[in-house]
């Protein structure tokens, strides 16, 4: 999924929800307008990919405690200047997880969530803004997870308890698509 495709996805995208419909149409100005938006030093908003992923029966999802923000999300990360949004989620899947890409199973190959969220100031980066791009991607949840410096944890959690964990809009709107997903496609292995 290049700029092209990622950007002509953005400008036609479709959500039930008012604010993702305005965060894809600010996604889809965003690569009309900045030719450097896949780099983190880009001021302002730039893209990030990220993966919502779910266990074989479909009731759990895994989430890492974020090691600078101290919160807990699903894996992802920047670009790096890598416009290929899909690819970008995949190995931030697989390098937060320490798992090999082959125990990563693409779930829906387009768009599962677009999210634009406010990241705070830290010694090493101003405050700034995520346009996240995320994909449904399914691991074995008997997979020893090993991680990676990036987080302090990583930790299989029931869908039911996911709100203890990370109350944020975006995660309930990712729970009710995981909820809708689920009833239309069987349990996968």
């Amino acid at each position: 999924m290049d700029r092209n495709s990622l950007q002509t996805r953005l400008c036609h995208y479709r959500s039930r929800f008012p604010e993702e419909r305005a965060f894809a149409y600010r996604g889809c100005r965003l690569l009309q307008e900045s030719p450097r938006c896949f780099y983190r030093d880009s001021a302002g908003l730039h893209v990030t990919a990220s993966t919502v992923v779910l266990n074989p029966r479909q009731d759990a999802t895994l989430l890492l405690l974020h090691r600078k923000l101290g919160q807990w999300f699903q894996p992802g990360g920047h670009a790096d200047g890598d416009d290929d949004a899909l690819r970008v989620a995949l190995k931030e899947c697989s390098e937060e997880t320490a798992l090999t890409p082959d125990a990563i199973r693409l779930l829906k190959p387009d768009i599962f969530d677009v999210d634009i969220h406010r990241i705070p100031a830290t010694r090493d980066e101003g405050e700034h803004e995520h346009l996240d791009i995320r994909f449904l991607v399914g691991i074995d949840d008997s997979l020893p997870i090993p991680g990676n410096y990036e987080s302090h944890e990583l930790r299989w959690i029931p869908l039911r308890d996911v709100p203890a964990y990370n109350q944020q809009r975006s995660i309930h709107r990712l729970l009710v698509k995981i909820r809708d997903w689920t009833r239309r496609h069987p349990a996968w292995r």
